[in-house]
């Protein structure tokens, strides 16, 4: 994931007062240790679920530990107001032949706290949502601005290519996805399969 590294680094830079964890430093344990004093929690890496075996699903961390689903039920985040889970297929769950219901990561996410979490539906392209989540972020730290409309304007700057609605910033984001991007995602960034995979779920506010 080339640009994971990257995502993380930009938020960094939005964001103020944020740790940063990569490679052997980012494990499920580590992360874990942050949920106190954190209100914005955010992992960009990857995952899978697992249709038919749902709870062997799994988040990869940094120094190679898998958590699974099980393991996020035990983490405790009253204190965390959102959860962005930049990675594939974290909103997805399942419904068992006996009817069970399987919650994905970011409901449990939610279930296990957090007022919010981001998750994606479909596996995603880590360019693409590296350009998603600098203008969301981008759009959340300004006054008055929701979770949930710091979401949707995020879609609507990639559906439409005019990022004037971050002001400055919007020139630094258009010179990051024409410079850093492949031309085969930034020709495409309109597409669904782009700006559409995250969803917000729990308290938007």
């Amino acid at each position: 994931m080339p640009f994971a590294r990257r995502e993380v680094e930009t938020l960094a830079q939005i964001i103020p007062d944020s740790t940063q964890l990569f490679d052997a430093d980012f494990s499920p344990e580590s992360t874990r240790r942050q949920l106190r004093s954190h209100s914005l929690i955010h992992l960009a890496t990857h995952a899978v679920f697992m249709p038919g075996k749902p709870e062997d699903s799994f988040i990869l961390f940094g120094n190679g530990d898998r958590l699974t689903l099980a393991g996020v039920r035990d983490w405790s985040l009253k204190n965390v107001d959102l959860v962005v889970l930049s990675a594939c297929d974290t909103a997805v769950g399942e419904i068992l032949g006996n009817g069970e219901e399987i919650l994905g990561f970011g409901y449990l996410m939610q279930q296990g706290g957090a007022r919010a979490a981001i998750a994606s539906l479909w596996s995603v392209d880590d360019g693409g949502t590296q350009a998603l989540m600098d203008i969301f972020y981008t759009m959340l730290k300004r006054p008055n601005i929701t979770k949930a409309e710091a979401l949707r304007q995020a879609q609507i700057a990639l559906i439409t290519g005019n990022y004037g609605a971050l002001g400055t910033e919007g020139n630094r984001i258009a010179r990051n996805i024409t410079n850093r991007l492949p031309v085969t995602v930034t020709e495409y960034l309109d597409h669904p399969y782009y700006w559409a995979p995250f969803i917000m779920i729990g308290n938007g506010l």
